[in-house]
C-alpha cells in the first residue's frame, strides 16, 4: 500500500517535472528546427521540366542557391508532375506553411494560379518568373512580376546568326506556341533581317502545351527537318527540350544558340552563343528586397539589356565562333537599342 502510494507521488512528480520542462523549453526562445535560426525562408514551384533542365528552372534554383549563400535564406522546392497540373496545388501548399515568407513560381504557365493565390494568402510575398498578365489586369500588391526584354535580348541573337550564317538559312524552335516564346521568334527574325534582309528564317514550336517545354525527342526531331532545310544555325527557346535541339547539333556539326543560360559546356564549339535571362540574379534581387521591405509588389519588374540581366555570351570559348567584327557589330546595334536609336518592335 505504502510502495503503491509512493509509486503514484512519484509518478506525480515526474510528470509535474516534464510538463514544467516542456514549459521552460517553450519560453526559451529557441526556434524550431522548421525555423531554422530565423532564417527567411522562401518556398520555389518549379516549371515543366522541374530541376535538372539546365535552363529556366535550374536559374531559378541557382538564384535560391545564391541567397542562401549570401542572405542566409532557406527554400524549399516543389515539383511539377505531368504536364504541371499541380501548379495550384503546389502553390497553395507552399503558401500554407506558416514559416514560408515568399513563393516563387518559374515560368508564365503559373500567371492565372499565382495571381489567384496571392490574392488568397495576402500577408505572403509572391514571385512569379516571366508573369503574363492580361493588357490591363490588376496586379496584385504581394505579387512581384518579373519580365525580362527577350525580344531585345532575341534580336541579338538573330543578329549574330544572320553574321555567322554560311547558307543564307537559319532556324528557330520554341518550346510551347505562346505569345512569349513568340517574342523570341519575332525578335529573332527582326534581328537577324536588320543585318541581312534577305536572310531565311525557318521556325518550330514543339507543341501547344506546357509538356512542349520537356520533350528533347521532340525537339531533336524538329532540328534535324531544319537543320536538312538548309538552315546551319537553329535559335532554341525550348526549356527542356532544347536539349534536343543540341544534341541534333552535335551530331550533324551544325550551330546551336541557347536561352536563358550560358549551355556552352553541353556541346563545346557548337554552340555559337546563349541570349541569356539572368534569373538567379533576379531572384536574388527580389529575396533581398523582401527580406528588407522593399518589395516590389504590384506590377512587373523588368530586367533588361540595361545592366545586363538580358544578354548574350561572348568570352573566350565562343569567341573565336563569333569573331571580333561580329562582336563589335553586335555591341553597337545594342547600344543603339539602349539609346534608342534602334526601335525594336513591342
Amino acid at each position: 500500500m505504502i510502495q503503491r502510494a509512493l509509486s503514484s507521488a512519484v509518478m506525480r512528480a515526474a510528470t509535474f517535472m516534464l510538463l514544467f520542462s516542456t514549459l521552460l523549453a517553450g519560453c526559451s526562445g529557441k526556434p524550431s528546427k522548421s525555423g531554422a535560426s530565423g532564417a527567411y525562408k522562401v518556398g520555389l514551384v518549379f516549371d515543366v521540366g522541374g530541376r535538372g533542365d539546365k535552363s529556366f528552372n535550374d536559374a531559378a534554383y541557382n538564384g535560391l542557391e545564391l541567397a542562401k549563400k549570401k542572405l542566409g535564406i532557406e527554400f524549399d522546392y516543389i515539383e511539377p508532375q505531368g504536364e504541371g497540373a499541380d501548379r495550384e496545388a503546389a502553390l497553395r501548399q507552399m503558401a500554407a506553411d506558416p514559416d514560408v515568407k515568399m513563393i516563387v513560381g518559374v515560368g508564365l504557365l503559373f500567371t492565372d494560379d499565382i495571381t489567384a493565390i496571392a490574392r488568397e494568402f495576402p500577408d505572403k510575398k509572391f514571385v512569379c518568373i516571366d508573369y503574363n498578365p492580361q493588357p490591363g489586369a490588376e496586379i496584385p500588391t504581394n505579387l512581384s512580376g518579373i519580365v525580362f526584354e527577350e525580344k531585345k535580348g532575341s534580336f541579338l541573337a538573330g543578329a549574330i546568326a544572320a553574321l555567322t550564317s554560311k547558307t543564307g538559312t537559319i532556324g528557330f524552335i520554341g518550346g510551347m506556341d505562346s505569345n512569349i516564346i513568340r517574342k523570341f521568334e519575332s525578335g529573332y527574325t527582326e534581328g537577324a533581317k536588320f543585318v541581312k534582309p534577305d536572310i531565311r528564317v525557318v521556325s518550330g514550336f514543339v507543341g501547344m502545351t506546357g509538356s512542349a517545354f520537356n520533350d528533347p525527342a521532340k525537339g531533336k526531331e524538329l532540328a534535324l527537318g531544319q537543320f536538312s532545310r538548309g538552315a546551319d544555325i537553329i535559335y532554341q527557346a525550348a526549356g527542356a527540350s532544347g536539349l534536343g535541339v543540341i544534341e541534333a547539333a552535335r551530331e550533324t556539326g551544325k550551330y546551336v544558340i541557347c536561352t536563358d543560360m550560358d549551355q556552352e559546356y553541353l556541346a563545346p564549339g557548337r554552340v555559337l552563343t546563349s541570349m541569356t535571362k539572368s534569373v538567379d540574379k533576379a531572384v536574388l534581387a527580389t529575396v533581398e528586397d523582401g527580406m528588407h521591405d522593399k518589395f516590389q509588389g504590384g506590377k512587373q519588374r523588368v530586367f533588361g539589356l540595361d545592366g545586363r540581366f538580358t544578354d548574350y555570351v561572348y568570352n573566350d570559348r565562343n569567341a573565336s565562333l563569333v569573331g571580333d567584327a561580329t562582336h563589335e557589330r553586335v555591341e553597337q546595334i545594342r547600344s543603339d537599342i539602349l539609346s534608342g536609336k534602334i526601335k525594336v518592335s513591342e
